[in-house]
């Protein structure tokens, strides 16, 4: 081998070993926001004066849900969504603290980590048509809420576990056993109550019991998500309080390991690795980056833009029981990114901060309401979902200085640009209450 290959070869895996860590998130979005400020895109034009109508906007939202009290904004997390119209993750600790013989706090975090990512990677868009009704039947929920109270309901009956006898888990050998059918029937999902993307998820819940399985280095023997615990503690440095501290890195990498063949194959790949929720983005290739006008491999991925979502997702509402229920410190949050999803990014489309060109989706079919629908590869898609990624920063940063307190960026997630955007969304399409632009989902994205 000579040595000009073995230097692009390490070129390459260096790239792939980039494009998979949180820095490269917000680095590469901001490459794609600094064209946005010189009119460079593609597909949306920038208007950095409408910010100041989101900040408002959110700001009021904040204070009329909490007053001037903003240390009780809790956390961007899976657990608000498990508590909609009622609590429901506390009441099933509760009810494991009193069973005899009590489990371990360690092994409560384990079956918390195992509901909550189970749940995460069914929360792609379920659409605007698909409800659950809540198994006692009190209730009925759509959307993120509608899918967490769903999967809440199959973990507490064991669906997600092949021991009968110890119902609250997830393994790889019940996840080997699930089928579209299955899911459905449990998700309610039915011609009269259609669900974007169910073979998606299905698809996703079965390649997460062959990832499970092939590295129990993170999973354990036993192949279960909780198991990953074990292995953060060592990663973990031990605190005057005796407690275990990790950095988010440690979570966040364990999962993009831990988890990357669960994606489709059709996926982003680079060096023959599949990069997950990365995709080309055609403003950066036509950006006059005198990289990417190369042909060399070592140029290979410049044009990438790594996103990470449901990774990220997954790890925000991980935080939440390693940090309640086991005590342990978790550092460098800041790392992480706001989310590039359809309510983060509906906020600034139906506030006019990005405005798609005229004529620039055209060709693309439209929903009955005018709506653009794309698919989650579409390059307009890429681009809305850099600028959103960047978009929030700016817009925490504003919140930050219009009510001077310093919320963190997963407090600002959570009562400020979701609830915003799925607020403003139900005023402007009040039928449907869904995003400005409809994205095709397979389950496996939004």
């Amino acid at each position: 081998m000579s040595l000009l290959t073995v230097d692009l070869a390490s070129s390459a895996a260096n790239q792939v070993k980039y494009l998979r860590s949180l820095p490269a998130i917000r680095e590469r979005c901001t490459r794609v926001h600094n064209l946005a400020q010189r009119d460079k895109l593609e597909y949306f034009e920038y208007h950095a004066e409408k910010e100041s109508e989101v900040i408002d906007f959110c700001s009021q939202i904040i204070q009329r849900d909490f007053g001037t009290d903003y240390s009780k904004i809790p956390p961007h997390s899976r657990w608000r969504h498990f508590d909609v119209g009622r609590p429901r993750v506390q009441p099933l600790i509760d009810s494991w603290k009193s069973s005899n013989p009590a489990p371990s706090d360690l092994e409560i975090a384990k079956r918390l980590i195992d509901l909550f990512l189970v749940s995460v990677l069914l929360d792609a868009g379920a659409g605007n048509q698909w409800k659950y009704t809540e198994q006692n039947g009190s209730a009925s929920f759509t959307r993120s809420e509608g899918l967490a109270v769903a999967s809440f309901d199959m973990f507490v009956n064991g669906f997600f576990s092949a021991d009968a006898k110890d119902p609250f888990r997830v393994d790889a050998a019940a996840l080997a056993k699930i089928s579209t059918e299955k899911v459905s029937a449990a998700m309610q999902v039915t011609s009269a109550n259609p669900m974007s993307g169910i073979e998606g998820r299905t698809g996703l819940l079965a390649n997460l019991g062959q990832a499970l399985q092939s590295t129990p280095e993170f999973f354990g023997d036993s192949a279960r998500p909780g198991n990953m615990l074990d292995f953060l503690k060592t990663q973990s440095i031990t605190t005057s309080s005796g407690k275990p501290k990790i950095h988010i890195s440690a979570l966040f990498t364990l999962l993009i390991e831990g988890l990357n063949s669960i994606w489709p194959p059709s996926r982003t790949q680079l060096d023959g690795v599949s990069l997950g929720d990365v995709w080309p983005c055609i403003s950066l290739a036509a950006s006059g980056n005198p990289k990417l006008k190369t042909k060399s491999h070592a140029a290979a991925g410049e044009d990438l833009v790594p996103f990470h979502k449901l990774t990220q997702w997954t790890t925000y509402s991980l935080v939440e029981p390693i940090e309640k229920v086991l005590g342990w410190e978790v550092e460098g949050m800041e790392d992480m990114t706001g989310l590039p999803e359809y309510r983060n990014g509906g906020l600034l489309v139906d506030f006019g901060v990005l405005t798609l060109r005229p004529g620039a989706v055209s060709s693309y079919r439209e929903t009955p309401d005018s709506l653009p629908k794309l698919p989650p590869s579409h390059p307009a898609i890429i681009e809305w979902r850099a600028m959103t990624v960047i978009e929030l920063d700016r817009i925490a940063d504003g919140i930050r200085k219009k009510l001077n307190f310093p919320f963190t960026l997963a407090q600002v997630l959570e009562s400020a640009t979701w609830k915003g955007g799925r607020e403003i969304a139900k005023q402007k399409r009040p039928e449907t209450g869904g995003p400005p632009i409809e994205i095709e989902s397979d389950g496996t994205v939004f």
